[in-house]
Order: C-alpha cells, then sequence, then structure tokens
C-alpha cells in the first residue's frame, strides 16, 4: 500500500536564547482514503536552531522520522514554495519524490493545533499574527484535446455516501476522512461529474498530478479550472451558456457551506457503475 508523507520545515513563533528564530520539522501522514482514522496516522516533530536551517539537517530529521515510522514514504508532499530546492535536495538524496501540494489537509490542521496550543506554551514564545500562504496564479493551461470529457455535470453525494467510498469500483483517486473538516453525515458535498469515452486514460493522466481543486474562474466566467500541485491550473471546461456559468456559481457556494470540500469524478457515460477517478478535495487556507 501506497505511504505518502507531508512536511513542512519552517520558523516557528519561537525565539532562543540568543533571539534568533527556533525552525521545526514537521512530518506526517496523509490518510488517502476516508476510513483511516486521524489519530492513527504517524506524526513525527523536531525543532531545530536557525543556523541547521540545510537539506543536510532536513535530511537527518527524515531518516529519523523513517526509523520510528511503520513504513517509510513513497512520496513526500510540501506546500511551502519558498522550500523548495531545500526539501528536494533532502529527499533526492534519499531517494523519495518529493511533490509541491495542496493536498496537506492533515499537516495543515496540525500546525493550527500547534500554532493555537503548543508555541504559546514553550518558552521564547512571540504572539502575533500566522499569514496564510499565498501562491500566485498561473495563466491556465489547454488540457490535451485527448483527455477532454465529452460531457459533464455538477452533482451532490451526501457525506455518509462519501463515507462508503472504499466499497465503491475506482481505478484512480484519492479522499481523505471527512471528519477532518467536521463534517457532519447529512452534509451535502458538491462535485463535477466528467463523462469520457476514454475515461480511464483521463483519469490515469489525473492521477500523476497532485489533483487539488475544482474551481469557477471567477474572473473569466466562460471557464472552469483543474487545479493541481500548488498552483497549476487547467481549462477543464468551458462555460458558454449563462446556465452553465450560474450552476458554475452555485457550486462554489456550495463548496464554501461544506468547508471547501468538493469531489471530482470521472466515468466512462451515465450508464457506467464504476469510476475510472474520483477524488475527494478541499479547498483551503495553508498556515
Amino acid at each position: 500500500m501506497l505511504t505518502v508523507w507531508e512536511l513542512d520545515f519552517y520558523s516557528r513563533p519561537l525565539l532562543d536564547e540568543n533571539k534568533k528564530k527556533i525552525w521545526e520539522v514537521l512530518v506526517c501522514e496523509s490518510p488517502l482514503s476516508v476510513d483511516r482514522e486521524p489519530d492513527s496516522l504517524f506524526r513525527y516533530s523536531e525543532f531545530c536552531s536557525s543556523a541547521e536551517v540545510n537539506s543536510v539537517r532536513l535530511k537527518d530529521v527524515i531518516e529519523a522520522a523513517i526509523a520510528q515510522a511503520p513504513s517509510p514514504p513513497d512520496k513526500i508532499r510540501f506546500f511551502r514554495q519558498a522550500m523548495n530546492n531545500m526539501i528536494a535536495k533532502a529527499c533526492q538524496e534519499l531517494g523519495i519524490p518529493a511533490q509541491l501540494s495542496q493536498r496537506t489537509f492533515v499537516l495543515n490542521q496540525w500546525l493550527q493545533q500547534r500554532l493555537q496550543e503548543v508555541y504559546p506554551a514553550l518558552p521564547g514564545f512571540q504572539p502575533g499574527t500566522n499569514p496564510s500562504v499565498s501562491f500566485a496564479k498561473t495563466p491556465p493551461q489547454t488540457l490535451p484535446d485527448a483527455l477532454l470529457g465529452e460531457k459533464w455535470q455538477f452533482v451532490t453525494l451526501s457525506a455518509s455516501a462519501l463515507a462508503e467510498m472504499n466499497e465503491w469500483a475506482i481505478d484512480f483517486g484519492e479522499a481523505f476522512p471527512l471528519g477532518l473538516a467536521g463534517l457532519p453525515p447529512d452534509a451535502q458535498i458538491p462535485g463535477l461529474l466528467i463523462f469520457s469515452t476514454r475515461a480511464t486514460p483521463l483519469a490515469a493522466w489525473m492521477s500523476g498530478l497532485e489533483v487539488a481543486g475544482v474551481r469557477f474562474d471567477s474572473e473569466y466566467p466562460t471557464r472552469l479550472l483543474l487545479e493541481t500541485g500548488l498552483n497549476d491550473r487547467w481549462n477543464l471546461a468551458s462555460l458558454a451558456k449563462p446556465q452553465m456559468q450560474t450552476e458554475a456559481k452555485n457550486f462554489e457556494t456550495a463548496k464554501q457551506q461544506v468547508r471547501g470540500v468538493h469531489f471530482l469524478a470521472i466515468q466512462a457515460n451515465p450508464e457506467a457503475e464504476a469510476f475510472a477517478g474520483f477524488w475527494l478535495l478541499q479547498t483551503v487556507n495553508l498556515a
């Protein structure tokens, strides 16, 4: 079974005895499915001095985490673009693929918990605001013609129905326990369902990306975007008709009502009982 870790290496609101910033490495396991209990996921943390902010120290910390983990990571995700070179180098030396990704749900929640409960109780704490990480928007790319869906529609599923995802026939995809988002079983989760005669190649192509979300582009209301990685965007569908644009706006409103949770599904046709692809997604503000 695939093991994916989420990693952050950054300064915390703490100062050492020399009034220098204290840094920290956080490592946690991605759940990957709806039935993983958050408390069962592997976690590891280690503080570092500002003089130890380098790929060598990071590599040592990752190795220490691996020594304690039930299984080593097949891939590591991280969201801080500013730390890209350092994290990529440390992971490369360990032979572990590293990818910029917004799919760091457990890590983000853990960071918020530590900012509120852990760091304020430690010596050298420096209270202040913790602005969310922002990403520069990149121009949307065009999907290869062979991967364009022939039809699509906005749909909804209850959180209780999505909790049974592990029983569905799905070729490619990823999920997370909805408990992470704190949603009740009757919450209605919006999604986009794509139909394509090339459903499997489309889902396989998407599985090679860090699928982050589906978003209505309010600046250009004739397009629906697929977000991948950290800030990559793709033209997923054309919203030529006003009715389509209204449906897309309603989709965005529905996302906001369930804390950004939504899904993307791919099927060969409306009669298909299996999914070529199914991704449970969440738009979050990263710490």
